[in-house]
């Protein structure tokens, strides 16, 4: 893990020679665990070998009864048991896929709150679409295959691995992540919408991120990934290109779907994403729309460090709480995989 990094966020913001440890925000969150009786959510370091590029590095989150202590990432402070014994057994597994730019840490406090649940959680940072290195962004169809190989990862090579019910694993994913998501349940893109639909609405991130590539043709390609049958349940947060998914390009998905739309969402505006998936999912989901929230509101929330960084990223709508959001958010997306991945 390096100590000091570039963050930077393509199509939204340049900020060259700033410098950051990785892309996370700061929530406190010390909860106990009454299910296993644990003190505090443990926290490791991990890698996952990628036959297909460099290997993977993941945050693995998980139920502890050792005490916590603050451990500090650049600006974001969790309070975890890092590198503490896994407390509990037969333990689901949800793996999470960040948003473009991101890293393991976008969504910590959501998996800090799924570990003090009861779930084994790994988050990666996808290869060549994050913090450090955007060099991949447009070749978004590198992600799923990733998201196998982390799932691979923590079922045949993590130190811990027989504390995890294979039988009960969840995703989820927020923007890029949530087409991340899509696709590994089982969705198609049509990547022949994206022409159309760019030269209808030129501003929109996607399409901003296509127009300053120069592989815009090996971007998108026409592929085939069949579903990867180990997931069960799926939590889509703000889905990127989600007008590439007709309903016959969704009609694979049949496990349960948490669908999450930002009211005021400018990064990807209503309806051509989140809706566009409601309206091609085979089976209603469990739908939520946040009134007042952005895009960058399903992140965890903000410290005062990162916030003076990389205020777009930060910046809430006047009226809208997102430490408290997040708390409902949280809950949420817990109950969600509680009435989902329930044991056999």
């Amino acid at each position: 893990m390096p100590t000091i990094v570039e963050l930077t966020f393509l199509g939204i913001q340049t900020m060259n020679n700033l410098k950051l440890t990785v892309f996370s925000a700061v929530t406190m969150l010390i909860v106990t665990l009454g299910a296993t009786g644990a003190q505090a959510a443990g926290f490791q370091h991990g890698v996952a070998a990628d036959p297909s590029g460099r290997p993977l590095t993941i945050g693995i989150w998980y139920p502890s009864q050792a005490a916590p202590a603050a451990m500090s990432i650049g600006p974001t402070t969790m309070s975890v048991a890092l590198n503490a014994p896994v407390a509990g057994r037969a333990l689901p597994l949800v793996v999470i896929s960040h948003g473009a730019g991101g890293s393991f840490l976008g969504h910590y406090d959501t998996a800090i709150a799924l570990a003090d649940a009861g779930y084994v959680v790994a988050a990666v940072t996808h290869t060549g679409d994050n913090y450090a290195d955007q060099s991949r962004s447009v070749f978004i169809m590198d992600r799923p295959g990733q998201m196998r190989r982390v799932i691979d990862h923590m079922l045949a090579s993590w130190d811990a691995r027989a504390t995890i019910d294979a039988a009960r694993i969840g995703m989820f994913g927020f923007s890029a992540g949530g087409f991340t998501t899509l696709v590994s349940i089982g969705g198609l893109p049509d990547f022949s919408t994206i022409a159309p639909t760019c030269r209808a609405h030129s501003t929109d991130f996607a399409c901003q991120l296509l127009a300053r590539s120069a592989h815009v043709s090996r971007a998108t390609p026409e592929v085939s990934l069949a579903p990867d049958q180990r997931i069960k349940a799926a939590v889509v947060v703000a889905p990127a290109l989600g007008f590439t998914f007709s309903p016959d390009r969704l009609k694979n998905v049949k496990i349960p779907v948490q669908l999450w739309r930002a009211e005021d969402d400018i990064i990807l505006p209503h309806p051509r994403y989140a809706e566009a998936v409601r309206q091609a999912l085979p089976s209603a989901p469990d739908y939520h729309m946040v009134p007042k929230a952005g895009h960058f509101d399903f992140m965890a929330p903000c410290s005062v460090a990162l916030a003076s960084i990389a205020p777009d990223i930060c910046k809430s709508h006047p009226g809208f709480d997102r430490a408290a959001f997040h708390t409902a958010f949280n809950t949420s997306v817990v109950n969600f995989f509680g009435n989902n991945l329930k044991a056999d």
